[in-house]
């Protein structure tokens, strides 16, 4: 392969990517919900739960959300093979490899340029998945593989391993996201002593070797008696510069026998520490902890692997800060936004089954009340406070007739079919309550007028004239009479015509419920080819 090839996975139906309608939402206010007193200065109450598919709901987002989230933290169903007892082996993975492909486009898009994504998944599918996102955000935003140790309990068939741990892969929008310390605890100050009565205080010995080779970090030193300490092979981790500075403030000793270097790390200048790739049950809990949080609160066994609060703390410790906005697409039993509740992040959690308001909105509830003091709470000294707001996913823009045509969805008001259409044409929905065709707007000139009204040459002067020079007005109506072109500031468009052919219409579920996708049939491939599924690129 040529350094200029990129290599790609490739999977049976790879090219086939739905053409989403970007849907609006509406609030059930019955099921929004918000602390009846302000608990503290810092509440938060535009934070937002969907219910519907969440490919759908992500399309749905896009236009008022993107580059916002700084944080993505998602659970996806882990393709244990279960779901997809109709399909040949290895064509399930590519099924999955193309769900999770349309939604994480979606997500990257969402996400702010300081941004992260985290993904929790096992052996089954961590593998494709990190060849899958190295391609989608780039494999130098790859920020590591944590493994979560989330049972401590052998299990299992003599012969086979016991798995006891799942995998955290995270990736960040660009080189701008910073990852963060987690906080310290005595038990990581233990090293640090203070044997020579230093007055800066306690301080463990740090390495001096340099891990790269650098020409200009290789250097002798001379020691007061004049014996020479040879630099490491690789070089120092300092310059000379540096270590003359540090010498001279007794941040860098000598060992009484003169024959190597002591730099000194100073506890007093260790803000936080460094986060480590394995995460151990002991410090962000095992699944077992999850069902017993979750049972405190909802008293049900609806879900198989719930993550741990402080699994969900740890990420947003080390990927965000209070008030940072943090998306979850797979809600499940809606951990992710009680935590980020709890630490004063604002959240959106998307989740298509019904347990959305059985399970994850009474949940939510008990967080915003305080009487959910189980997981985090007592840790961040969760008392209550602020809110959410509930959303349905509106039904399809347009609908059949019993003629088969495609036309606008009696379920739409005029108020949401001017939304819907704003966001589907890139305008931000924002009626004016002075000028009736201003209903949506690109910019401070360009504007949206939405009418199911038939247009004449009168009204269309009228709207020319009052929208005037250096401004220009889209008008989508239901039909027109007239040459249009004989105003310069008008665009006019019939609908629905004029967006038939935009989007799948009438699709509700993009679920990863792959049991109920029908058998696609696998490609005649050339000989040498058949049986590989998955593929770098290369020809064998």
């Amino acid at each position: 392969m040529s350094k200029k090839q990129k290599l790609e996975l490739t999977w049976v139906g790879k090219e086939n990517r739905p053409r989403l309608e970007p849907r609006i939402l509406i609030e059930d206010a019955e099921k929004s919900y918000h602390a009846a007193t302000r608990v503290g200065e810092n509440d938060i109450f535009d934070n937002v739960l969907i219910h519907g598919d969440n490919l759908l709901a992500l399309k749905a987002l896009e236009a008022d959300y993107a580059g916002k989230v700084k944080c993505v933290f998602i659970d996806p169903p882990y393709n244990t093979g279960s779901a997809f007892t109709h399909y040949d082996d290895g064509l399930e993975h590519s099924i999955w490899l193309g769900l999770m492909r349309d939604r994480l486009e979606v997500i990257r898009r969402l996400m702010s340029e300081d941004g992260s994504l985290w993904i929790t998944i096992d052996d089954n599918e961590a593998h494709y998945l990190k060849v899958l996102c190295d391609e989608i955000f780039g494999r130098v935003n790859f920020i590591g593989s944590a493994i979560w140790q989330h049972s401590v309990q052998a299990k299992g068939y003599s012969g086979k391993f016991s798995i006891g741990h799942n995998y955290v892969l995270s990736y960040r929008k660009s080189d701008q996201f910073v990852l963060r310390d987690l906080p310290r605890t005595d038990e990581h100050n233990v090293n640090y002593r203070n044997p020579d009565d230093d007055p800066r205080g306690p301080w463990r010995s740090g390495d001096v070797r340099n891990a790269l080779v650098r020409k200009n970090l290789m250097y002798d030193i001379t020691t007061p008696s004049g014996n020479i300490i040879k630099h490491p092979p690789k070089g120092w981790r300092f310059s000379k510069e540096t270590f003359e500075r540090e010498l001279s403030e007794g941040k860098i000793v000598f060992s009484a026998d003169e024959t190597r270097i002591i730099r000194k790390i100073y506890l007093a200048d260790q803000e936080g520490r460094v986060p480590e790739t394995v995460w151990l049950s002991n410090d962000v809990g095992t699944t077992r902890e999850a069902n017993s949080e979750v049972r405190a609160v909802l008293e049900a066994d609806l879900f198989d692997t719930p993550k741990p609060e402080r699994l969900i703390q740890r990420v947003l410790l080390l990927a965000t800060k209070a008030g940072d906005l943090v998306l979850d697409s797979f809600a499940g039993s809606g951990t992710t936004g009680a935590v980020a509740h709890k630490m004063g992040r604002r959240w959106i959690m998307v989740e298509l089954g019904d347990h959305c308001f059985t399970h994850v909105a009474p949940r939510l509830r008990k967080v915003i009340d305080g009487t959910d003091q189980g997981g985090i709470s007592k840790a961040a000294d969760w008392k209550g406070g602020g809110g959410f707001r509930y959303y349905e996913l509106a039904p399809s823009l347009l609908e059949k007739d019993k003629w088969g045509r495609e036309v606008i969805s009696k379920q739409y008001n005029a108020e949401m079919l001017a939304q819907a259409l704003c966001k589907l044409e890139g305008f931000a929905y924002a009626p004016s309550p002075d000028v009736y065709w201003q209903q949506g707007h690109s910019s401070e000139a360009d504007f949206l007028y939405v009418t199911t009204q038939t247009l004449g040459p009168e009204e269309l002067a009228a709207l020319s004239e009052d929208v005037g020079e250096g401004r220009s007005l889209l008008i989508l109506c239901a039909a027109y009479r007239g040459n249009t072109d004989l105003w310069q500031n008008l665009t006019v468009r019939k609908i629905p015509n004029h967006i038939r052919s935009r989007c799948e219409w009438g699709h509700d579920d993009y679920s990863l419920n792959v049991a109920n996708l029908p058998q696609a049939e696998l490609p005649t491939a050339p000989a040498a080819r058949q049986g590989r599924l998955f593929d770098d690129g290369e020809d064998a």
